[in-house]
């Protein structure tokens, strides 16, 4: 219950930032309306990030049947594209074409599943377990959908695209294999992605899923963000909330992985209700093709509450106890409670400025003194 308001509370201050910048940010009707928040509806996308965020990024019914499913078809480390393309093939019907200009495409009528040839074996690995989730686990993926959302809606579209893709996960990263290999190697990133020989990002996102009873890993929250500030991911198994409204911290370490990419960034940071995480982050460069070609770069980040940090090896030497090295960050500047910040860029929501034509400070905006 004690989430639920805080995230009712969020929400709202987050809908009055974007009405105070011209924005119509809040939810509407549907899943969000009963945050109370004023305004627009939000997007498909954002409903279903929220879809997952209220299942605390864990679906129990889909990844027991993704490991059943593993069990059955033989997945084994090194030898996943070969057991997937045999399933496709031998329950399905379904032939591998590596001839796509798109990442992938499935002709339905001609049963071919069409991938890139740019595409890595993780890559490939990825596209084909979501195909399969998309045929032998349809029904389920409907009935999940409409827990939340109306059959022939784009949410509900969506949703299922991305049940099937936390299947997929799933899939080629088993749970019990997973978790034990994460355990043992104290989450070190790295190490899974070469140990699996799956991509760093698909590899942060299933850490941040590993939340089973009586089997449970490292809460971790996941993010990834462009160098703009632009969240395209983000999802929790913990109680940290992010930014709808825009204009995410600039303290955060998540934009300085941008300045070293390929370097792992490991930062101490605390909010201002002074809970404190560790947080990782990476960035990542991706090219569609050769010289010339436009590609996108992105920051992964992956963090956890401070109470778990000894577990991950990238807390090895910081001074875990010591609350005053920690980054101070917040959810935006519009409505972050920390006055006395120097990077603030915009004043904060609801409060008065004190205006002095006869001072400055390091604090870019000074707020008046309430006892005055």
């Amino acid at each position: 219950v004690l989430l639920d308001l805080g995230r009712r509370g969020q929400l709202l201050a987050e809908g009055l930032a974007g009405a105070a910048d011209g924005r119509d940010d809040g939810p509407g009707p549907g899943p969000g309306a009963a945050t109370g928040a004023p305004g627009a509806p939000r997007s498909p996308h954002e409903e279903i990030r929220e879809f997952f965020y209220r299942r605390q990024n864990y679906l129990h019914d889909t990844d027991l049947a993704a490991e059943e499913l593993a069990r059955a078809i033989g997945i084994r480390r090194g030898d996943v594209v070969r057991a997937l393309a045999a399933r496709l093939a031998e329950r399905h019907g379904v032939r591998l074409a590596a001839d796509s200009e798109r990442l992938h495409h499935y002709d339905e009528s001609a049963r071919v599943l069409h991938l890139s040839a740019r595409l890595r074996p993780g890559q490939q690995a990825f596209r084909m377990a979501t195909q399969l989730a998309l045929l032998e686990y349809a029904e389920e993926l409907d009935r999940l959908a409409c827990e939340d959302f109306p059959a022939g809606s784009t949410a509900h579209a969506l949703a299922r695209i991305g049940i099937a893709n936390y299947f997929a996960a799933a899939l080629i990263l088993p749970y019990r294999a997973f978790h034990t290999a994460a355990e043992e190697f104290r989450y070190d990133i790295e190490r899974l992605t070469d140990h699996f020989g799956i991509g760093y990002e698909t590899v942060c996102h299933r850490l941040s899923t590993l939340q089973r009873p009586r089997l449970r890993g490292v809460p971790f929250s996941f993010v990834r963000v462009d160098r703009a500030g632009n969240m395209s991911k983000r999802q929790s198994a913990t109680g940290f909330h992010f930014s709808r409204a825009g204009g995410t911290c600039p303290l955060w370490n998540v934009y300085e992985a941008f300045a070293a990419p390929g370097r792992i960034h490991v930062q101490v940071a605390a909010m201002p209700d002074g809970q404190r995480y560790l947080w990782t982050a990476r960035a990542l460069t991706r090219h569609r093709g050769g010289w010339g070609e436009p590609g996108k770069t992105f920051a992964i980040g992956l963090g956890c509450e401070i109470r778990h940090a000894s577990r991950l090896v990238y807390s090895d030497g910081l001074d875990l106890g010591n609350t005053a090295a920690a980054t101070p960050i917040g959810m935006g500047c519009r409505i972050c409670e920390r006055l006395d910040c120097p990077q603030r860029a915009v004043p904060p929501l609801g409060r008065p400025l004190a205006v002095d034509e006869n001072t400055s400070t390091f604090v870019p905006y000074q707020v008046a003194d309430r006892a005055r």
